[in-house]
């Protein structure tokens, strides 16, 4: 049991890093120090910052042990049963696009903005927007939502995946905390309003501003 718990720590340190490094980048100091040098070159960076984010998950991943330990492996019919609510959380994950622009989240009309010369250096790497419509009337972060409940669902998990999973469950937490800083400070009081009555992740409260 030791190594298996060494493995673990190593992961959850693995992870950690990959957190801290991702969510450095994506702070409003570094991209300020960006633009200050490069001006509306930042237009670039949300791409830059998603292609650097996948290789560095990539190798982080590539780095991690991976201990095998069997949690649980659901006999049949169960192991098909289950893939009934990752089904739907992935449908969720779908009607979740719907409502926010893939191609901003991603980076590319960012730069076909700044090819049309129409882009406002005011709004960093990204626009922002407050949406309060479809999946977010339930919660203010249906995509982490919909990502963790089809991560949840599955016939077997090991040790790797468990503990990859309850990294990944607070990544999501943390960075929500960053990232509604950044929304607070464009909407103001809309957004703070926004927090009071739609919860943060999952659609129940347990406590205020949850």
């Amino acid at each position: 049991m030791t190594g298996y718990a060494i493995d673990v720590f190593l992961i959850i340190i693995l992870f950690a890093l990959f957190g801290f490094l991702h969510t450095f980048l994506a702070s409003g100091k570094v991209k300020g120090i960006l633009i200050e040098k490069y001006e509306s070159l930042i237009a670039f960076y949300r791409l830059f910052y998603v292609l650097s984010s996948l290789v560095l998950l990539y190798l982080v991943y590539q780095s991690m042990p991976k201990p095998s330990l069997i949690i649980y492996d659901l006999p049949r019919p169960f192991d098909l049963i289950i893939l009934i609510p990752q089904f739907l959380s992935l449908a969720g994950i779908v009607w979740t696009f719907k409502y926010f622009s893939l191609q901003e989240f991603l980076g590319t009309e960012q730069i076909f903005r700044w090819f049309r010369k129409e882009y406002n250096i005011s709004e960093l790497d990204e626009r922002l927007t407050l949406k309060i419509e479809g999946p977010y009337k339930f919660c203010r972060h249906p995509l982490y939502l919909f990502t963790i409940l089809f991560l949840c669902f599955r016939p077997e998990m090991d040790l790797f995946y468990l503990t990859s999973l309850l990294c990944i469950i607070a990544y999501f937490y943390v960075g929500s905390i960053f990232e509604e800083r950044k929304l607070a400070d464009r909407f103001g009081r809309n957004y703070i309003d926004n927090q009071k009555s739609i919860p943060r992740i999952f659609p129940v409260r347990f406590r205020r501003y949850s």
